[in-house]
This record gives structure tokens, C-alpha cells and sequence, in this order.
């Protein structure tokens, strides 16, 4: 149990950091200078020395508010940028430029920090690390796939594989690659669809590795048992997604819920390291503490390195070494449960 000790305590400022974070406003979208230039710029099309091309006509103004007829498709929306979202980059610019001239220190326009758009890649970084990410799961999927199918022995009767949990894995690989494959595609284009998307997957997967460390660190093998254990946390998932994406995108709650599921698995995972005495516990402890770490930078936010460089991005970049660690243990779990079995049969 007390392994788990020194996790409790820093998931638990982890919980406090983030419902106190989830209140705060953005400073920059209620400044009346920057909502003033927005304005203008949609109207004349010209902000400063920028020619706003999507402004010259309302037939090509894709912002939030017209109706749906009117809207151009999405893939032309996530391709082009509208008169709304460029308005908002080179006025939120200018705005940051006066407030450096003045000594002041960069403030977050509607919940994001001024970042330096690269093309049409709004945060250019995130971007290429959440690609990095999808990337070492795959690679740890398929070394997974390749270590339980040909590696280790399967069953002589049925030809599948001695661990129990190598399906549920297979699932936990998809939803992690989805999940990452929506972040690039959010901190590309910013539009409604694409942060729907990104949350509902990025709560998808917390939701499903909850199930799935519930089911590994109390040993449930029994499919009945299995369904019992997931169904409540599935039918609440399911139902939190559903309000995210059809009633209200809350983000201080989607935070608490996150939260909460991260705190149980993270609790999970560490105590039961230490009651099992599971021969790659140090691999699990390293990616539990780690992770809770890395975190951290989601609460201590900051702006933008150079324009660039954020506490989100550099998140981004620490969960890499992790993911790659993390794969490491469940193949070590695959060989160990694998190892444990045949000894028995034996």
C-alpha cells in the first residue's frame, strides 16, 4: 500500500490545480481594444496591414452563428481560414505586440495563449507531437501484437494467446491512436467539430483505461464479471459525451470528470504495483509518477516560448517518453502472466 502513498498526495494537488484552474477567464477576449480591432477587421476587412480576403464578402464568412445552409463545408472550413478566425489571429497580434511595447506579459485570447500560426497549423508544435505520440503507440501496439501472437508460446488447443487481457489492449491501442490522431487534427484547425472530437476522444480513452485498469489490477477474467465492472463506467462515459456534444461543451465539469478518472486509475495502478509485487512494478511506478508530473504543466500553465513552446506542448513531449515506457510494461505484463500460466498448466 504504500506505494501508492506519495501518488495520492500528488494526484490529490493535481485535483485541487485543475477545478481551481477551470474557473479562470481568458484576459484577452474581454480587452475592449482587441474586441474593437476584431470588430473593424470584420467589417472593412483590414486590420492594421493585413487585407482580411475572407472578409470582403458575407457570402464567404464561415463564422460561428449563420445558419448552417449558408456555412461553407467542413472540410473547407478546417482547409481555409474564415474571416472570424483571422480577424482574431492579427488583431489578437497586434494587441500583443502594443502589450509588449508597453512591458506587459502575454495574456490567453478565448482560453488559448497567442500562438504563431505555421499555414494553416494554429499550434504548430502540438501538432507535430501529438502526431509523434500516435506514432510510439502504434509502434508499441504492433511490438505488442508481434510479442503475444508469434513470440510467446499460445495455447495448444485454441491457438490464442495465453494473456488474458490481449484483447482489451488491442481496444485500449485504438482508442490511444484515435485519440491522438484528433489532438493533431484540434491544434491544426480549432472549429467546433475538430474540439468536439478531440473530447469526446481524449474522454473516451480515460474512460476506457479506467475499465481496464479496474479489470487488470483486481484480476477479473470472467467475460460476466468484466461486463459488470464496465458497464456502469461505460453508461456514464457514454452519457458525459453525449452532453458535451449535443447540450453544453462544460469545460470546468469535463475537467472534474477527467479528473476524477485519472486520480482513480493512477491510484489504482500504483497500489496495485505494490500489493502484486509485479516483477515490472518500477516501469509502472516511473510511468504513474511521471504522468502525474507531466500534468502538472497542464495546471502551471505559462505563454508561449518564442511563440511556440507552451505547458500544453511541452506536455505533449514528456507523455512521448512515457507512452514508450508504458508499452514496455504491458509487454513485460504479457510475458510475465504468460511465464505464470504454462508454469501452471505444467
Amino acid at each position: 500500500m504504500g506505494g501508492g502513498v506519495w501518488v495520492f498526495q500528488l494526484v490529490s494537488l493535481l485535483a485541487l490545480g485543475f477545478v481551481l484552474s477551470s474557473v479562470e477567464a481568458s484576459l484577452g477576449d474581454i480587452d475592449p481594444r482587441y474586441r474593437t480591432c476584431v470588430r473593424e477587421c470584420q467589417t472593412t476587412g483590414i486590420t492594421g496591414e493585413n487585407i482580411i480576403s475572407h472578409c470582403q464578402s458575407k457570402e464567404n464568412d464561415t463564422s460561428v452563428g449563420g445558419s448552417w445552409y449558408n456555412q461553407e463545408q467542413i472540410y473547407v472550413q478546417w482547409k481555409q481560414l474564415n474571416c472570424m478566425t483571422d480577424c482574431r489571429y492579427f488583431c489578437m497580434m497586434q494587441r500583443e505586440g502594443e502589450r509588449q511595447s508597453l512591458g506587459l506579459s502575454p495574456v490567453k485570447y478565448h482560453g488559448k495563449w497567442p500562438f504563431l500560426r505555421v499555414s494553416v497549423f494554429q499550434e504548430p508544435l502540438s501538432v507535430a507531437l501529438s502526431a509523434m505520440n500516435l506514432l510510439v503507440h502504434f509502434a508499441g501496439w504492433l511490438s505488442f501484437f508481434l510479442l503475444v501472437n508469434y513470440k510467446l508460446p499460445l495455447r495448444p488447443q485454441t491457438k490464442r494467446t495465453y494473456y488474458e487481457y490481449t484483447g482489451l489492449w488491442h481496444i485500449y491501442a485504438i482508442l490511444s491512436m484515435n485519440a491522438w490522431f484528433w489532438s493533431s487534427i484540434f491544434h491544426t484547425r480549432d472549429i467546433d467539430l475538430t474540439e468536439k472530437l478531440d473530447y469526446s476522444s481524449a474522454v473516451a480513452l480515460l474512460g476506457y483505461s479506467l475499465i481496464l485498469s479496474l479489470l487488470r489490477t483486481f484480476n477479473v477474467k470472467d467475460e460476466a464479471t468484466r461486463v459488470m465492472f464496465a458497464a456502469p463506467i461505460l453508461a456514464f462515459v457514454t452519457t458525459h459525451i453525449l452532453y458535451l456534444n449535443f447540450y453544453e461543451l462544460d469545460y470546468g465539469w469535463n475537467m472534474k470528470v477527467c479528473v476524477v478518472m485519472a486520480v482513480v486509475q493512477l491510484l489504482s495502478w500504483a497500489i496495485w504495483g505494490g500489493v502484486s509485487r509485479h516483477p515490472a512494478r518500477l516501469k509502472l511506478w516511473t510511468v504513474v509518477f511521471g504522468g502525474a508530473l507531466a500534468m502538472l504543466l497542464e495546471l502551471y500553465d505559462f505563454p508561449p516560448y518564442m511563440g511556440y513552446a507552451d505547458a500544453h506542448s511541452l506536455w505533449h513531449a514528456s507523455t512521448i517518453p512515457l507512452t514508450y515506457l508504458w508499452w514496455s510494461f504491458i509487454k513485460d505484463d504479457a510475458e510475465f502472466r504468460t511465464s505464470t500460466l504454462i508454469k501452471k498448466a505444467k
